[in-house]
């Protein structure tokens, strides 16, 4: 038996992961700002960063014009599953806390993600695939009943709530990652694919700011958190994403991206001073299993 290593798959495996801790970040970033709504925060994060990465592709998405426009109708629901993303997943995180919303929202990813690839790729769900899903869903369930604060009955609501944007932010994730995925395999430029999607979103928030983000302008710490969300996990963290992509399927993406809740989680227990309980923690092994468990292919070509 000759093992290879495959050093394209281990640069597009290392991209995913370093999106991901990126992307973990951002719940406790965001938890810095003052007077700003999720769904401000949210449009921020999407609105400036998505028109850096239009403006960047712009070369890119010129040339590869005619296969965007041949996909258009592929593209506008990644479009609007984009605009609904970040404003679920901030909702999330302002209603469930960090480590609760974060979990909830990459930990369904993937089971949705593997869900579209069986129902529109035709892939079959393997054995490992039941097994992850099993853990998965498990180890939401538990990080979802395991917060130290949830006594109350307004906290168990707002949890609840947390836990339903969750979700939804994981299902839109997931559709927009089958997309990208989609138009990469169709010859179309990922920096293309994105420039697009987050370009054409952006201009649909941003908008809204006027209503949502009158705070912005009145302190400082705002403007620190908005360069720092637009920039970092928005804009490093997709390009990151995008370069992983061009490797690794849709499902395993996500997988992999469940080291962002890893990162969350420690953030908002040790930075936020969120509290998780005994149950909360045994959910958090769970999903770590699931990860391990989903993404077991970094060496190649064994024979």
């Amino acid at each position: 038996m000759r093992i290879k290593y495959d050093l394209s798959y281990g640069i597009c495996f290392l991209s995913i992961l370093l999106a991901a801790f990126l992307w973990g970040t951002s719940g406790t970033v965001a938890s810095f700002s003052k007077g700003l709504s999720p769904i401000a925060i949210g449009t921020i994060s999407l609105g400036f960063g998505g028109l850096v990465h239009a403006l960047i592709a712009i070369p890119l998405i010129k040339k590869n014009l005619h296969l965007l426009i041949t996909h258009k109708k592929v593209l506008l629901l990644g479009i609007i599953a984009t605009t609904i993303y970040p404003l679920a997943f901030y909702s999330s995180l302002s209603f469930a806390g960090i480590a609760i919303g974060t979990v909830v929202t990459v930990g369904s990813a993937p089971l949705f993600a593997t869900l579209l690839e069986y129902l529109l790729d035709k892939k079959n769900l393997s054995i490992k695939w039941l097994i992850s899903f099993i853990l998965g869903v498990t180890g939401i369930i538990c990080i979802s009943l395991g917060n130290g604060n949830s006594n109350h009955i307004e906290n168990q609501v707002n949890q609840l709530l947390g836990i339903l944007f969750g979700i939804v932010a994981g299902i839109t994730y997931a559709i927009y990652s089958w997309i990208a995925k989609k138009l990469i395999g169709q010859g179309i430029d990922a920096r293309a694919t994105m420039g697009v999607v987050f370009g054409i979103s952006a201009i649909i928030l941003l908008p809204s700011l006027f209503v949502t983000g009158k705070n912005l302008l009145n302190y400082s710490i705002n403007w620190a958190v908005a360069v720092y969300l637009a920039f970092i996990p928005m804009f490093l963290g997709y390009f990151f994403f995008s370069v992983g992509l061009k490797k690794i399927a849709t499902s395993k993406v996500i997988t992999l991206s469940l080291f962002e809740p890893f990162v969350a989680t420690l953030l908002a227990i040790y930075v936020v001073g969120e509290q998780l309980s005994t149950i909360g923690f045994l959910g958090l092994f769970l999903i770590f299993m699931h990860f391990f468990t989903g993404e077991s292919r970094i060496i190649e070509g064994i024979e």
